[in-house]
Formats: C-alpha cells, structure tokens, sequence
C-alpha cells in the first residue's frame, strides 16, 4: 500500500489549484509547530517574535489608509540604513501602485494585510482564502513576487485566520512592541514605547499614516541603532522550518 505523505508545500500547492478551479475543499491545515488534531480546542497563534541570538529587530508598516507620508518614510528609513516590513491592504495597493512599487525599490518588504480590511473572524474558510489570495494576486502584479506573510487586520485573528493563511504557505504574524502611534501619541511618547519595549526578535507595530510617526521614527531608529539593534526585514528575521512558538507567540527554532 502507498502511503501518501503531505507537507505544508504540497497542501499549500493543493489549495492553490482547488482556488483556481473556483471551489473550496477542507484539507487538514498544517503549522510548522504541529498539526492539530480534528475537534482540538487548541489555540493557534501567529508569530509576535523570534528567539535569536542575533540583535535583530523587525519594523513593521500596516497601510490600509492615508498615504501622504508613504515616500518621507521612505526617506527616513533610507537615511538610516533600515529595512522595514510593509502589511499592504489590496485595495490601497490599487489607489497607490507607484507608491507600492517605490517601497519594494527601495529594499523593503511587501506582505498581505487582506485585500479589503476585514474583520477575519466573522469571515467563513472561502472568504478567509478569497481576501488573502487577493491581495497577494494585486501585490505579485505590482512586484513580481507574491508575500510570504499575512497580517490580520485589527490584528483579530482566530484558528480558522491562521488555518487560512498556513493552507496557502504563509506565515501569520503579530507584534509584541505596539507604537500606539494611530492614538495620536506624541513623537516622544511613540518613541518612548518602542525604546521601552524592544528586545532581541522584537516585531515593531506602525502604521504608515499615523499623524505623528515622521517625527518619531529618528527618535527610536537612533537610539536602538546605537545600541547595536539591525533593523531588518521580516524574511531576514524569521526562522525557518521547523520551528515552535510557545504561549507568547515566540518563535523558537526546533532543534530535536
């Protein structure tokens, strides 16, 4: 008897032509940490940060709205040798392609943040894998290659977001330093949080049309660069395969 063995590629491939055809078939969703069993109350989580040795930090960008700041940004990261990661909502890549294109000239990473902004836990399966293929369907178009990585908006996400995004090979991930900069925070306090905050692995939470995150992007980038923090891209921080995340959503390398 030939036993058929699928891996998180194949089902990730599998999902992909099943969507293409126009139909959704349920396949057992497989997360790097372990498979979970059928009727499992087991909370799934995204990743919020990684276990390394390494002074590495990640700087991440949700755009869902404005885009008045979006080549300042640019210019900030840019003067300072930073790499951040950018959470694109597909329908803000349609109203700004040229600004989507100028972020992933310029060294930055371009990852999936829905197509329409939607709650994902009031979404069913289908609707889960329409908003997330969508947006990496407008993203590819744009930059040639489709995202890796899928952020929930509002940050609200369930078993079946996470289940969602790992059927189509890709990664889900949070944050454990929150800027707060969309409550209208003072360039001191944004900076204040994050400096605070950070450590090793940390995933930093922006938004790239928060009212005062121009002033506060050299008031946090300069002090942790001078502490020997790199700020770097998502890819360049998160671990491969295998891997765990304990209860805090730490992602830790699986060395059995």
């Amino acid at each position: 008897m030939k036993v058929l063995i699928l891996t998180k590629k194949t089902l990730a491939a599998a999902a992909a032509v099943i969507l293409a055809a126009g139909c959704l078939i349920a396949v057992p969703a497989l997360h790097a940490s372990g498979s979970v069993p059928a009727g499992s109350t087991e909370k799934k989580l995204p990743i919020y940060s990684v276990d390394t040795a390494e002074k590495k930090i990640a700087l991440t960008f949700d755009a869902a709205w404005g885009n008045e700041d979006t080549q300042q940004i640019i210019d900030i990261l840019g003067k300072y040798n930073a790499k951040a990661t950018f959470f694109i909502v597909g329908e803000w890549a349609v109203k700004y392609p040229e600004d989507v294109k100028a972020l992933a000239a310029a060294g930055h990473s371009i990852q999936n943040h829905s197509d329409t902004h939607a709650h994902m836990p009031k979404l069913d399966a289908a609707a889960i894998a329409g908003e997330i293929t969508a947006c990496n369907r407008r993203l590819a178009e744009l930059c040639g290659k489709e995202p890796l990585y899928f952020r929930a908006p509002y940050g609200d996400y369930d078993n079946a977001t996470v289940s969602g995004a790992s059927a189509l090979g890709m990664e889900t991930i949070q944050w454990d330093v929150d800027s707060l900069d969309w409550k209208g925070l003072i360039p001191e306090q944004i900076a204040q949080r994050v400096t605070e905050k950070v450590k090793t692995g940390s995933i930093i939470l922006c938004h790239n049309g928060a009212k005062h995150i121009l002033e506060a992007l050299p008031l946090f980038i300069e002090p942790l660069q001078a502490q020997g923090y790199q700020f770097v891209t998502l890819e360049e921080l998160i671990l491969p395969e295998p891997y765990t995340i304990d209860a805090n959503g730490t992602q830790h390398a699986d060395t059995r």
